[in-house]
């Protein structure tokens, strides 16, 4: 569903971050085995350059995931993501973490993710967003549902709606 109206332009206005989730979001959610025991994961530049915009429009942004991975690691640091936690057994409590670390309320950030364990992020955050290919429960708690998948420019799209509607080209 996608919510338009004052209060919620407001409500977009007074945003202050946007926490994402990692895999699904960030990556298409495969999970690419090395021999050695590592992992590697695909991202999209599309989305690198919406985290940029995102950061530019002066949002603060945070990742969160479930997994542990260097290389979420090396391309935080490439986009000068600095809150980044991993392993995170709750997405609510890794987003009201970020937002305490930040001394931002959740209501005045976004969280953005993909599956079921991503609802309580979803619905403590004042914006919700999914990816186009999220679960059917996501999409329907979603504010605002992007019209690509995860991995694919999803984060992209939903920075670029954000700053259309915070008057932002």
């Amino acid at each position: 569903m996608s919510v338009e109206g004052e209060a919620f332009r407001a409500r977009i206005a007074g945003l202050k971050a946007l926490v994402l989730d990692v895999d699904g979001v960030l990556t298409d959610g495969a999970r690419w085995l090395g021999v050695g025991g590592g992992e590697d994961k695909r991202f999209h530049v599309h989305d690198g350059l919406g985290v940029q915009r995102a950061r530019a429009a002066g949002l603060r942004v945070g990742w969160v995931s479930g997994r542990r991975c260097e290389a979420v690691e090396r391309r935080a640091r490439e986009l000068g993501v600095a809150e980044v936690r991993q392993e995170v057994a709750s997405k609510a409590s890794g987003f009201e973490e970020l937002c305490g670390v930040w001394g931002v309320r959740t209501s005045e950030a976004a969280y953005m993710g993909d599956d079921v364990t991503d609802l309580p992020a979803l619905r403590a955050a004042g914006l919700a967003l999914a990816p186009a290919d999220a679960s059917a429960d996501v999409r329907a708690c979603a504010h605002h549902v992007t019209p690509r998948a995860g991995g694919h420019g999803a984060v992209r799209d939903a920075v670029e709606w954000l700053l259309r509607h915070r008057g932002i080209a």
